[in-house]
């Protein structure tokens, strides 16, 4: 019997050692990951390129919404694009789709998507429920509309008009004026994880800061940013970690700083993302962060990968005779990364573009 176990043995060293290297690589191949590139997902053109991305949202991989503004011989037409998980298309049901005026940022707000609408300088929310849309007018009439969030139980929409600083809160029912903390100028933008966690960033008499509305009043959230910096994003997510993302200057550069708060502690870190400007922050299917930077190739956008210590860079597809891919606003739409900006073809206005990272094919 031992004669007999020597010869198999001797006779699978043997198979194993003449077997091809191309049988050798495919029995491996199955347990090999292969990394998803990224593709691009047609957008029908607007009809009167140049236009401007304001934002992007994704509800899951059937599901996402776009928004942003044409330009016209009349001025600012507002865009509105749904991706339904097979092909954007516009859409020009909503009201004053063919008024003058532009769409910002959109938010899913439990079963309801709620997208800010600049209507010929007129503030109002659009609602769009199964039962189709609907508008929330804003209580007055604003100079300038600078940003818009929701969630379930609450909205804000904040900006200017000729007394100053407006913060406008809706809470399901109408609309109250909030207050800021003395030597508040100017609010950049703001963002909230529920009703009773409200971020946003502003400007002060001692400089940039980050302010919170906690459910009962708005407050200094104190953070240590870093000096001679700005505030371009925040990111907070339901697990109660926040992070900032923005830019310090050092020898007349702009360096772009992330902070991140775990628990009560602020962790400051800079990633090597070259000369660009964070426009927007999402936390990935892969559990890192993600954002669009400037590219070195004028034919393809640039995405940087932010995973605690190591920053990498990945390349959407290459766009024939492409002079600049500038993706605006980037979602998680399930498993899968979404882009929406804009792409300029040599001898053409920039008009729309749009990218996905995995997903279905």
């Amino acid at each position: 019997m031992k004669g007999l176990r020597a010869l198999v043995v001797g006779l699978v060293l043997v198979c194993t050692a003449v077997m091809s290297p191309a049988a050798a690589a495919t029995a491996v191949t199955p347990a090999a990951a292969v990394a998803p590139r990224w593709a691009a997902l047609p957008v029908p053109p607007a009809a009167a390129p140049p236009v401007t991305v304001s934002d992007l949202a994704a509800r899951g991989p059937d599901e996402a919404w776009a928004t942003g503004y044409e330009y016209t011989d009349d001025g600012m037409r507002p865009l509105l694009y749904r991706w339904d998980g097979a092909e954007w298309s516009r859409d020009t049901s909503f009201p004053g789709a063919g008024e003058p005026g532009r769409l910002g940022k959109v938010q899913f707000v439990g079963e309801e998507v709620w997208i800010f609408h600049d209507r010929a300088g007129e503030g109002e929310i659009l609602r769009r429920s199964a039962e189709g849309w609907n508008v929330v007018p804003l209580p007055r009439t604003l100079w300038t509309y600078q940003d818009f969030t929701a969630v379930p139980g609450g909205a804000w929409v904040v900006g200017e008009d000729e007394t100053g600083l407006k913060v406008l809160h809706h809470d399901g029912s109408g609309w109250t004026a909030q207050s800021t903390p003395d030597g508040v100028g100017y609010l950049m933008g703001i963002t909230a994880r529920t009703a009773t966690d409200v971020w946003a960033w502003a400007d002060t008499a001692t400089g940039p800061a980050v302010l919170r509305w906690d459910g009962t009043a708005w407050r200094d959230a104190k953070v240590p940013l870093p000096p001679d910096s700005g505030v371009d994003a925040i990111l907070p997510e339901p697990s109660g970690r926040v992070t900032i993302g923005g830019s310090r200057y050092e020898d007349g550069a702009a360096r772009a700083y992330l902070m991140t708060r775990n628990g009560r502690a602020w962790r400051t870190t800079h990633p090597a993302l070259g000369d660009t400007h964070i426009k927007d922050l999402v936390r990935g299917p892969d559990g890192a962060l993600w954002l669009p930077v400037v590219s070195d190739r004028a034919f393809q956008a640039k995405y940087a990968r932010v995973d605690g210590p190591r920053t990498t860079f990945s390349y959407g597809p290459k766009r024939t005779n492409a002079i600049e891919v500038a993706p605006r606003a980037l979602a998680r739409a399930g498993s899968s990364l979404m882009s929406f900006g804009t792409a300029e073809v040599y001898g053409s206005k920039p008009n729309l573009m749009s990218e996905r990272l995995g997903g279905r094919s």
